[in-house]
């Protein structure tokens, strides 16, 4: 009998371990990897786009149209097995060059940036007026003139 009930409660821990692994949190990093020694040696005025282009390697997005910014972007997120992922750290630098390419600010932001958005199953609300669903069966009856019917030609 001790037996069998060892062979249970391995059996039961076994299968509780099963049913509890797809449980697991999930810690993700996306984007940059920040080393903070390097992003405070930038220095504005001093360094250009080939010396940031050294220390921190190609930017993670660039302005469009030859924007003078450059934006490192990298985000750590934790989710419960199939859950959408929340972010719980995120780091963007900022760095804008004048003119002559020279570094002429470097920002630092971070989770005051993450902007949530809670998107709804609901219809987009349109401009215009409601329409039944017989106004939308027979509406269009004899509001276009049928081609090739006749008719007068246009006076001139």
């Amino acid at each position: 009998m001790s037996r069998l009930l060892k062979s249970l409660a391995l059996g039961g821990a076994l299968a509780g371990a099963a049913l509890t692994g797809g449980c697991a949190k999930v810690a993700a990093h996306h984007g940059y990897v920040f080393d903070p020694d390097l992003v405070n040696a930038v220095q504005p005025g001093v360094d250009d786009r080939d010396s940031v282009a050294t220390m921190l390697g190609k930017p993670t997005l660039q302005g469009e149209f030859n924007s003078p910014e450059w934006y490192y972007w990298g985000r750590n997120t934790r989710s419960l097995a199939y859950t959408r992922p929340n972010p719980v750290e995120q780091t963007v630098v900022r760095i804008r060059f004048d003119k002559n390419g020279t570094v002429s600010a470097v920002d630092k932001m971070g989770m005051e940036q993450v902007a949530t958005i809670n998107p709804t199953d609901d219809k987009t609300p349109t401009l215009g007026r409601k329409r039944g669903f017989f106004q939308d069966l027979f509406g269009n009856i004899g509001t276009v003139t049928p081609g090739g019917m006749g008719g007068s030609a246009p006076q001139q």
